[in-house]
């Protein structure tokens, strides 16, 4: 088997056989084929795109391309859960104690943020003593005694897929719906949980900018984790502002606990329990969705979620003090609000440009070595749809520079498009994709 008849053949509109991926993947995978040859390949990926046989092949290479985690160990139905990313969305923080007190374990690895997205890895640890790093050994014991873990994803997890993101990134090939579906499913499926549900978010702070490109995007997905015999649905949901009220790390974490509590914005409530509830039902813990809801409404509503979210501090080293005290996590030393120059409504809210706006803050990475503030941020007073009157805060900026404020300052007001009310109400989730059906609300 050559690469050159595997490049021509794509090249010319062809399918791959599983064979040709598998070798193209694994030989990639150990330097035996140079970079050239991949760019080759996948521009012709790019161009004449792939079958779902075909992405679904190229998921399960990069998966068999690295270690895989077994989580034979843990007792019961394993869950998971996966966002494409977003600004303030503290979502798994929320979600992931609410499942763990209804007694179904909720494992996952996360990332660290990048760019404008926030990392759920950097938040936690905003969190003195939060360990992040969990041994197989670690990760089975805390899901068996608490139902829930959270940690970093092992080096070697589908090491095709680092090696070939990288490529994409600097070939202009990253906006192919098979290679975007495979790059993020072949990381949730290299860990053995029994379902999956994913939140793609679509908008101006989302990768998909337009509903129907999440949708599509969320069908590949679904298709690929049910083709990998996973149980998977998909929600898809607003990034077009900040999901919350909080942008920044132990800004997050405060906000996670008051949601847990059930002070928090409506919007991360209303979004974890959508998720939540057909966690429950994939887990086969209810047998309809408005059961799960009211379990996961019990949960919040008795104390046992923000009780489970201290178990989860407790257990994986950190200081459960900030969470009983929030005051005590990392905060900013200048706080300054952003008040409005009218009156009117907010009409928009450009949710990448705030999270960029948080990034200069401080509060995120430009690469994967920046230096994280971790009490850097920004808080949201108002968001669509809200009436504001001259003089009232739209936000507040949490900073150690003041040179950062005034940077960012301005920029953060010309955000707020304020004017007269919007004629229909913002939509926070859009619907749900299942193996059989997509569902529109």
């Amino acid at each position: 088997m050559r690469m050159y008849d595997i490049i021509k053949k794509k090249r010319d509109g062809g399918e791959l056989t599983t064979k040709e991926i598998e070798y193209f993947v694994k030989n990639y995978t150990h330097d035996n084929i140079p970079d050239y040859q991949t760019s080759a390949l996948l521009m012709a990926i790019y161009f004449n795109k792939m079958s779902k046989r075909e992405t679904l092949d190229l998921t399960r290479a990069m998966v068999n391309s690295g270690d895989k985690v077994d989580l034979s160990g843990i007792k019961g139905l394993k869950v998971d859960k996966h966002s494409t990313g977003g600004v303030g969305d503290t979502i798994t923080l929320i979600l992931g104690p609410m499942i763990a007190a209804c007694s179904v374990p909720f494992v996952k690895m996360s990332g660290r943020g990048l760019g404008h997205t926030g990392g759920t890895l950097d938040k936690l640890e905003s969190i003195k003593g939060f360990k992040v790093e969990l041994t197989d050994e670690e990760f089975v014991r805390n899901s068996n005694n608490i139902n829930i873990a959270i940690c970093s994803q092992t080096a070697n997890i589908t090491p095709a897929d680092k090696k070939i993101y990288s490529l994409r990134d600097v070939t202009a090939t990253v906006e192919n719906l098979s290679l975007i579906a495979s790059s993020i499913m072949s990381k949730k499926l290299a860990i053995g949980s029994n379902a999956i549900i994913l939140d793609v978010k679509v908008g101006s702070g989302a990768f998909m900018k337009n509903i129907e490109d999440a949708i599509d995007l969320a069908k590949e997905m679904v298709d690929i984790g049910i083709g990998y015999g996973r149980e998977t649905v998909a929600l898809v949901s607003n990034m077009d502002e900040p999901l919350g009220k909080a942008i920044g790390n132990s800004l997050e974490i405060k906000e996670a606990i008051e949601t847990l509590k059930g002070k928090g914005p409506k919007d991360l409530l209303q979004l974890s329990l959508e998720l939540g509830s057909k966690l429950l039902l994939l887990a086969k813990k209810v047998e309809t969705e408005e059961d799960g809801k009211e379990l996961l409404e019990e949960m919040i509503n008795s104390g046992a979620a923000y009780e489970k979210f201290k178990e989860l501090v407790m257990w994986q080293g950190g200081n459960i003090n900030q969470i009983e005290n929030p005051e005590l996590l990392p905060k900013a030393k200048y706080i300054i609000e952003v008040k409005s120059e009218k009156d009117g409504y907010i009409k928009s809210l450009d949710a990448e440009e705030i999270g960029k706006c948080a990034l200069k803050l401080g509060a995120g990475r430009e690469t994967m070595d920046s230096t994280v503030d971790l009490s850097a941020g920004i808080v949201l007073n108002k968001k669509i749809d809200d009436n504001v009157k001259k003089g009232e805060a739209l936000a507040q900026i949490h900073a150690n520079d003041m040179n950062k404020v005034i940077e960012v300052e301005k920029d953060l007001r010309n955000l707020f498009i304020i004017g007269e009310k919007n004629k229909e109400s913002k939509k926070l989730i859009y619907g749900y994709i299942t193996k059989d059906s997509v569902n529109l609300y």
